[in-house]
């Protein structure tokens, strides 16, 4: 038996395109450290960039259309299934909603040769920091020029928490971002684009892993979660009760929302399963909510 060739390529592309993702990514850890937040090079009107991702679909993370405005199969379902069902149906239509995720480049102090990295952190951090860009007395802090560094303080959760806690402090004293005028046009002209390390994925994309999802279809290794699970019966449940599998399906009347409301691992394509008759029956019924 011979060594499957591009099975080792598509394995190695991967592994690489996972380093260079996490590359891109500045993740603090225990301790102090001191950045400096750059203007972002693709909107030279605010370095923050909202991203909606969503964290409890098949085990994996993926990049919401709703992002850029633009329609979302998964948040579609979602507002149906909350419709359709009662309160239980409600919470688990809720978790499938992408949760927002902010990032601001930024340059490490202490490792400026690495150039510029994508810092993410969740609405806490987030509201500080436009506090600061509000307030008269600090200003763009993303200014080349005259911005300021900021001291970033990652604890350990502890004493019962469950997250870890981030502290941010600006520091008083205005500075260069870096004293080479050169240096900082080179810095900021070698920014990458937040899509080439969060890619967002096609419409029909979407659709085929949440349908397969919900058919109990799936890449990972292991039984589904409970939640998945859950949400699968009661997601059989509800569109049996508002389908007749045996006859034309019924199409709702009610129109579908087109806008919604973010983990920076890459994901594996879906591969095909066998289709068994309550699957087919599942993806006839999701077919027709999308009709």
């Amino acid at each position: 038996m011979s060594t499957n060739i591009d099975a080792i390529r598509a394995r190695l592309n991967k592994l690489q395109g996972t380093q260079k993702t996490a590359d891109s990514l500045w993740k603090p850890t225990v301790g102090k450290h001191q950045i400096r937040l750059v203007p972002y090079k693709f909107n030279k009107d605010i370095p923050f960039i909202e991203l909606y991702f969503h964290y409890n679909i098949n085990n994996k993370s993926y990049l919401s259309p709703a992002s850029f405005g633009r329609p979302d199969p998964i948040v579609e379902f979602a507002e149906k299934l909350k419709r359709m069902g009662g309160k239980d149906d409600y919470r688990e239509a809720k978790k499938m909603e992408p949760k927002l995720r902010t990032f601001v480049p930024v340059i490490v102090r202490g490792q400026e040769s690495e150039g510029v990295k994508f810092w993410g952190f969740g609405k806490t951090v987030y509201q500080e920091l436009l506090g600061y860009f509000a307030d008269p007395d600090y200003g763009d802090l993303s200014d080349p020029f005259s911005g300021r560094d900021i001291v970033v303080d990652y604890a350990a959760a502890e004493g019962g928490a469950s997250y870890p806690t981030t502290t941010i402090r600006v520091k008083p004293t205005t500075t260069k971002l870096h004293e080479n005028d050169e240096k900082i046009k080179e810095l900021i002209g070698n920014e990458k684009e937040i899509t080439t390390i969060y890619s967002e994925l096609s419409y029909d994309e979407l659709k085929k892993i949440l349908e397969n999802w919900l058919a109990g279809n799936t890449t990972d290794e292991g039984a589904q979660s409970a939640t998945q699970e859950t949400l699968v019966a009661k997601t059989e449940k509800s569109v049996s009760d508002s389908f007749d599998f045996d006859t034309k399906p019924h199409q709702l009347d009610d129109e579908i929302p087109q806008k919604a409301t973010q983990q920076e691992l890459p994901w594996d394509e879906t591969p095909s399963a066998p289709v068994s008759k309550t699957t087919q029956q599942v993806a006839d019924a999701f077919e027709d909510l999308f009709k």
